[in-house]
């Protein structure tokens, strides 16, 4: 799972004259995306660092949707930026990107309400319960509904007391939750800031097991080991250890995990031609010859430390897919990043619409890694964490499941070669490297010359197709744009046909992995579908274009910068 905790640079400033303060909102020059976000912020008015003035006088939230817009550019990842542009208008980027955004500012807020004057605070708490409504009425766009099929288990009710015994809090109850096996149910309302788990470093494993243990003086002298192989090769003997101080935490592990890496014949024949397809085979090939350089040679020099019952290739595959699915990046108090396992935050459950977007990073006070919340979760509700920004092929892979709702990660990359930067060496619109498309639902602007695809593609093939350099704007040559379009068909068409018809057998009695399978060549299925629509429909708005049956949209501008 991944993890995020930094904020764009955020400060408070008193001012005079007119206005009480000012907040300040910062895009920092070591973003890796500075440059590109740099522009965009300039193409919607702004600058680099977004002072937002307030007065008691005027209407607050007018400039308070000036910091949420600015704040969503701060903090556009790089899938964002490429699919979001400079030439559309979106309500939100993505349900990461408007958590982020409007989380970053609400700790503005509430840092400046520490020693604010008496004249800002109540604009300052008007700003506040503007924010956390956004966030609440942003959350509840998600239709995902909590229905508990029983309570928390044996084994579970023993995992929490274990962890409780050894100083976790939790405002959780594990549970078991229709289409997601296990999860985590809220057991009160919790607000946005709440701390829904708190674990102790005791409780948490890292390398330092691995450090204790018998095994260490022949792990260290294996030229190139990582510390994550290790910690495999560890957790493969303390599953079976009955002394173990995590023996109830693995008894609460599944026998098998039901990931892509488990996927049987029948579902990768099903799958075959697909992305997916390629990722688990060189999955599992990596995997494979891993295991044959490491285990058998370590089983014949120290039968002693390394059983040979232990260490089967089935068994090396189950620590592979626990730790895939279940690991933490955590950085701890001397500001090292470690590969972990957590017990009991492994049982929360991913959403594109998370309740725990920041997490792993121990508190230095508690000595414990905090999960708070940044939105509110309701008594019964199950809470989600975010693993990250991971497309339905990776989720698939290595966690065995498809999100609900609309994955803004699950992108097919094209293979054409990415233009050249500009003579000066600086950062242009054909400064993307590689590119890609999504399904074009995703996408607000379907009028000519946009047609719900993303725009650093389009300027890539208008440029490459015409033969010369073309600004962003430019428009004008009706058969470079039919070129284009015809350019992308070439493309999709055969990927449509290697996907054959769709199908409309019943599922109940497939198995798992096939039900996987099919759920994932759909999912293809349907992004290269809305492609091709989306060029047929821009066929035929450039016809209508060229016999003057439209006008050019109003965004469009004859002005070459």
């Amino acid at each position: 799972m991944e993890f995020s905790f930094e904020y764009p640079i955020l400060t408070v400033e008193n001012m005079e004259g007119s206005y009480d303060f000012s907040l300040v909102l910062a895009l920092s020059n070591k973003d890796p995306l500075f440059e590109k976000k740099k522009k965009l912020l300039k193409v919607k008015g702004f600058d680099p660092e977004i002072r937002v003035l307030f007065s008691s006088s005027e209407n607050p939230l007018l400039a308070l949707q000036v910091m949420v817009e600015a704040a969503r550019i701060i903090h556009l990842d790089e899938t964002e930026l490429y699919f979001g542009g400079v030439e559309t208008c979106l309500p939100y980027y993505s349900p990461r990107n408007e958590l982020e955004s409007l989380n970053s500012i609400l700790s503005l807020i509430d840092t400046s309400l520490k020693n604010a004057a008496h004249n800002k605070v109540e604009v300052l708490c008007v700003l506040r319960d503007t924010i956390i409504d956004m966030i609440r009425a942003f959350g509840n766009r998600t239709d995902e509904e909590t229905v508990i099929e029983k309570c928390t288990c044996h084994a579970e009710e023993l995992l929490l007391q274990w962890g409780q015994n050894h100083g976790l809090q939790t405002k959780l109850q594990i549970a078991h939750v229709e289409g997601a096996g296990r999860g985590a149910v809220a057991v009160e309302d919790l607000k946005i800031g709440d701390t829904a788990l708190d674990i102790p470093l005791s409780v948490i494993i890292s390398e330092e097991f691995v450090y204790e243990s018998d095994m260490f003086h022949v792990l260290k002298e294996i030229d190139g080991i990582s510390t994550e192989t290790m910690l495999l090769l560890w957790s493969m003997k303390e599953r079976y250890n009955p002394d173990s101080k995590f023996k109830i935490y693995f008894e609460t592990l599944p026998e098998t995990f039901n990931t892509g890496l488990n996927f049987g014949i029948d579902a990768l024949t099903a799958l075959e031609g697909t992305l997916l397809f390629e990722e688990i085979i060189q999955a599992k090939e990596h995997l494979r010859t891993q295991y044959d350089e490491l285990c058998p040679a370590l089983c014949s020099d120290h039968p002693d430390v390394f059983q040979e019952e232990l260490y089967t290739w089935e068994r090396f595959l189950w620590a592979c897919e626990l730790w895939y699915s279940n690991s933490m990046k955590v950085i701890f108090t001397d500001g090292k990043l470690r590969t972990c396992l957590v017990p009991i935050a492994g049982l929360l459950n991913h959403s594109l619409f998370p309740h725990i977007l920041h997490y792993g990073r121990v508190d230095s006070v508690r000595d414990s890694l905090k999960f708070s919340l940044s939105r509110p979760c309701a008594k019964g509700e199950q809470c989600y964490l975010s693993y990250g920004k991971l497309s339905s092929s990776h989720l698939i892979t290595f966690y065995g499941f498809v999100p609900k709702g609309d994955n803004p990660y699950d992108i097919i990359p094209l293979d054409i070669d990415a233009p050249q930067t500009d003579e000066s060496g600086g950062c242009s619109d054909s400064d993307w490297t590689s590119h890609m498309v999504r399904g074009t639902w995703l996408s607000s602007n379907h009028e000519i010359f946009y047609y719900g695809l993303p725009p650093p593609l389009l300027h890539h093939l208008r440029t490459a197709l015409n033969g010369e350099k073309l600004p962003m704007e430019t428009y004008k040559d009706i058969e470079n744009e039919r070129a284009v379009l015809e350019t992308l068909c070439s493309i999709f068409d055969p990927m449509m046909e290697g996907l054959g018809d769709s199908e409309h057998s019943e599922r109940v009695n497939l198995s798992w992995d096939v039900k996987l399978a099919l759920e994932y060549k759909e999912l293809q299925r349907r992004i290269i579908s809305s492609i091709l629509s989306s060029c047929s429909a821009g066929h035929e708005m450039l016809q209508c274009f060229e016999s003057k049956d439209i006008r050019k949209p109003a965004n469009h501008t004859d002005d070459e910068n």
